[in-house]
């Protein structure tokens, strides 16, 4: 509601721009119940007149949770394929002004999702009404008109089919993706067909983000096996300062007790401590080697998380990890 339709300019390098204000209702409870959104639009000088348009939509979301961190940008590519029939292509991306926490990112993510898929499914719902009364309009034609008309499509669509070949590589070449080259090429090999849904293909950057994610799932096991780790060197140290105590204390006793009157007696005490003091020492043998294992555990975890860390961020070109993003 609330549209406000700004006029197109035209810019220095040939391309078109407008903005477009709008208000949205919005259904998250976490969120207002409206928000304003401003929609900034670019049409590149290659799109042409009943050819093929072009047009980048920038929109920013007011008033949402965060709304600072974000905006979406949607591509729309519309293109003539028979005389009263057009294709039309949608491809939309979440980009980040500023780099949020991960649970903020993936609250973004989610809403991002949802709300896009209810804006384009009203779109089609629309779009589909709108196609359903030119067909009945179609339709209340009287009969010569209705053959006329399709001996004009049936005479002019090969015709329309050759001049667009080449004419969709000089419109999308200078402003789309190498992916939206290949929908392009798709595009060609079915021009005329009544399909107007595309189906896109499984993109190398949904692998990537699986890898991405893996990565982390393996990170976050390291990091868990760290803390079970630390938490037993803890125990190990407390029972150490523990056993100390304990001998400590022990020893105390011993003293308050009566003295050995005989040499059998001082002979016997002197046994006595001997064998308590080789016990006592090899417990300790045994609890400084299990902290000893432990600390290399732990030290070989750590060389295993660098090196994987290492070889995940520089084993790689930055400029080949530029393409891959875009």
């Amino acid at each position: 509601s609330d549209i406000i339709f700004n006029p197109w300019k035209k810019e220095e390098n040939g391309n078109q721009t407008r903005v477009i204000l709008y208000t949205i209702t919005l259904t998250n409870p976490l969120a207002p119940k409206t928000a304003t959104v401003t929609e900034t639009q670019t049409m590149y000088k290659a799109s042409q007149e009943s050819e093929c348009y072009v047009i980048d939509a920038e929109v920013l979301t007011h008033d949402v949770p965060y709304h600072d961190y974000f905006y979406t940008i949607n591509r729309y590519t519309l293109t003539r394929v028979a005389r009263n029939k057009s294709r039309l292509r949608v491809s939309t991306e979440l980009r980040y002004r500023k780099q949020p926490w991960g649970l903020v990112k993936s609250f973004i993510e989610k809403n991002f999702w949802s709300g896009l898929e209810d804006y384009f499914r009203h779109l089609e719902s629309e779009l589909t009404k709108t196609e359903s009364t030119y067909l009945a309009e179609v339709h209340r034609q009287s009969p010569k008109e209705k053959v006329s008309k399709q001996s004009t499509v049936r005479r002019r669509k090969r015709a329309h089919a050759h001049l667009r070949v080449p004419h969709l590589e000089e419109v999308l070449s200078p402003v789309t993706t190498p992916t939206d080259e290949e929908v392009a090429h798709r595009i060609k090999h079915v021009a005329g067909s009544t399909q107007t849904r595309h189906i896109p293909e499984e993109s190398p950057s949904g692998f990537h983000l699986q890898s991405v994610s893996k990565l982390l799932l393996v990170i976050s096991f390291v990091l868990v096996l760290l803390v079970i780790l630390n938490m037993m060197l803890f125990y190990k140290l407390w029972m150490l300062e523990y056993t100390t105590q304990t001998l400590t204390a022990w020893q105390g006793l011993r003293l308050q007790e009566r003295l050995p009157q005989s040499q059998t007696e001082w002979a016997q005490l002197l046994e006595s401590q001997q064998k308590y003091h080789d016990s006592e020492l090899q417990k300790w043998r045994e609890i400084i080697k299990s902290s000893v294992m432990l600390l290399d555990q732990m030290k070989d975890s750590l060389i295993n998380l660098q090196n994987g860390i290492g070889s995940r961020d520089f084993g790689s070109d930055p400029e080949e990890k530029r393409k891959r993003f875009h």
